[in-house]
């Protein structure tokens, strides 16, 4: 079920919990916001589950839950123990914007989490301001400091990069794994509906690791996992990592292990695919398990061998981050 048309297997599930969230990032959310769908047709704690089950007990291992914002769902915790619970599952991660984590952390750790991305943009609480248009910047990083506390090595720290807001605190932020343990992850801006996407906002992975080179010495390259995403680097002295995620100028779509399952129930084999499938509805009209299978296999099937680059990207219609999840 889970391999398409050019042999890649598929063993990592993005769940979307939510499509609310409380904060209002540029990139993510449109000026004018978000059409949300109704919370009737949005998939419950049981499907989830289901759907989830039905994914590892076809080969997926690792499976990250993201929004809108994960945390601020009611029954986040009981999804978690759920969803760590399923046999086969090695990782349950989750991406975050950490502005209610630091209170719900110790519980969601009982409950499985096992694994934790917090995403940041800048260092400066003003500029946090402007790119979230809430509040909240030192919520955030008293979140880092709370997984660290709690053991979660690497805490991973997702920074979108886009060039005259935060390109110039791209050093300011590999400061941060000087002393601790956080593995920061420089992510190229992606076009998204709504987001203003602009090739001249891009800073290309070459230049933000040229920027790091110039201020560091002792940059080693680690290596990576076939399906990993990241370009991953130590840097001697430093406690933590350096991560470049570089989706729209040096594409991974060949080793590609991912798939989406959006809050609404859809199905999405790529991120910037404008496909999806839905799985609520079969489910909801009594369908079994071999039966939903068959459709997400096909779905699969459909897979193309890599995106359509990033300025056919920009032009294809698709959803608003907020939608497909981060």
């Amino acid at each position: 079920m889970l391999a398409d048309s050019f042999g890649r297997l598929h063993t990592y599930l993005r769940i979307s919990l939510t499509e609310r969230c409380n904060l209002r990032c540029q990139y993510c959310m449109p000026a004018e916001g978000a059409e949300l769908t109704p919370s009737p047709q949005l998939l419950s704690q049981n499907e989830i589950v289901r759907l989830a089950n039905l994914f590892v007990s076809s080969g997926v291992t690792k499976i990250r839950l993201t929004g809108g914002e994960p945390t601020i769902r009611k029954d986040i915790e009981d999804i978690c123990l759920q969803l760590s619970k399923l046999n086969g599952l090695k990782t349950l991660a989750m991406t975050t914007n950490g502005i209610v984590l630091a209170n719900k952390l110790p519980r969601l750790k009982e409950c499985g989490l096992s694994l934790l991305n917090i995403s940041l943009d800048t260092l400066v609480p003003a500029k946090f301001e402007l790119m979230t248009r809430r509040k909240g910047h030192e919520r955030v990083m008293k979140s880092i400091d709370a997984a660290i506390e709690l053991g979660y090595n690497p805490v991973k720290v997702n920074c979108v990069v886009m060039r005259g807001f935060n390109d110039d605190e791209i050093c300011d932020f590999v400061e941060l794994t000087r002393e601790k343990p956080i593995n920061v992850r420089f992510i190229e801006f992606m076009p998204f509906d709504g987001n203003v996407w602009n090739v001249k906002k891009l800073v290309p992975y070459s230049e933000m690791l040229d920027i790091v080179v110039k201020r560091f010495t002792g940059l080693t390259r680690i290596k990576d996992d076939p399906v990993e995403t990241a370009k991953n680097f130590r840097i001697d002295g430093h406690q933590g990592t350096v991560s470049f995620i570089t989706s729209m100028t040096e594409h991974f779509c060949a080793g590609c292990n991912r798939l989406r399952l959006l809050a609404d129930g859809n199905f999405k084999v790529c991120l910037f695919g404008p496909s999806e499938v839905s799985l609520r509805d079969p489910l909801r009209s009594g369908v079994d398990d071999n039966e939903l299978k068959e459709i997400i296999g096909a779905a699969i099937k459909r897979k193309k061998a890599a995106h359509a680059g990033m300025f056919d990207i920009a032009k294809t219609p698709n959803r608003p981050m907020i939608h497909i999840g981060g």
